[in-house]
């Protein structure tokens, strides 16, 4: 029986700090807030870094977060040599907002490029810099100019995006909406977090449990850095910030 850590992230993407207390600590030293403001790897995106605060002042750097026997543990990794708390201590909590929110862009990016390019999702992974979509595209006629400047008219138009939860049901119902090919999200919970963009989620909508950016226009420039040939039926797309370099 793992813990349930409270994800406040999956609220509000924007919180910079937060007070938590520690209920658990485990064989490995990872600790267990009752609440936290960092996200767990998962879903192709990396998990936070930053530090916790101790009452006597003293810091402690959290060099990872990652999940443990279910998705609502949520274990925040020390980073080397650093002083254990206990269990019962109250802290404050810090991300690294620069690393999370340039995350949070590329992650809204690699959405959007599913928009543009909509075929199965074979594999994905986040990073700050550069990222990649993998899909399951039979033709290879895709150009990364045409695509970015798609991509980049989504960017411009500054559509809204915002989180929805939907039923079991209403996921059952609707098949479409999962766009990966070889993960499905996970039910049973009866409710399944959606991240939709646009009006109405006029533009898209995918189960999602990432952090995002609030609207296209905060991504900023992107472009598609390379096409690449990943087998017979697949092609990794990857993203990077900033304009297209010239040829």
């Amino acid at each position: 029986m793992g813990y349930k850590t409270q994800a406040l992230f999956r609220d509000d993407a924007y919180l910079r700090t937060a007070d938590a207390a520690i209920v658990a600590i485990n064989d490995r030293g990872g600790i267990i807030l009752d609440r936290t403001i960092f996200y767990a790897t998962s879903g192709g995106q990396p998990g936070d870094t930053g530090a916790i605060e101790r009452a006597d002042g003293s810091v402690i750097a959290i060099a990872a977060t990652i999940t443990g026997e279910t998705k609502d543990e949520i274990i925040h990794v020390l980073a080397p040599e650093q002083p254990a708390p206990a269990v019962g201590e109250r802290v404050k909590l810090a991300i690294d907002w620069q690393r999370r929110h340039l995350l949070m862009r590329m992650h809204a990016a690699c959405h959007l490029l599913t928009v543009v390019c909509p075929f199965p999702i074979t594999g994905a992974a986040v990073s700050e810099d550069d990222s990649r979509v993998d899909f399951d595209i039979p033709d290879a006629g895709f150009i990364r100019e045409d695509v970015t400047a798609k991509v980049m008219d989504l960017v411009r138009a500054d559509h809204p995006i915002f989180v929805r939860l939907i039923s079991d049901e209403e996921l059952a119902a609707n098949p479409g909406l999962v766009k990966s090919k070889n993960v499905r999200p996970p039910v049973g919970t009866g409710n399944i977090r959606l991240v939709c963009i646009g009006e109405n989620a006029s533009i898209d909508s995918q189960p999602c449990g990432g952090t995002h950016v609030k609207s296209t226009g905060e991504v900023g420039e992107i472009h598609i850095g390379k096409i690449e040939k990943k087998g017979r039926e697949n092609r990794r797309f990857r993203i990077r910030f900033g304009p297209m370099p010239a040829a």
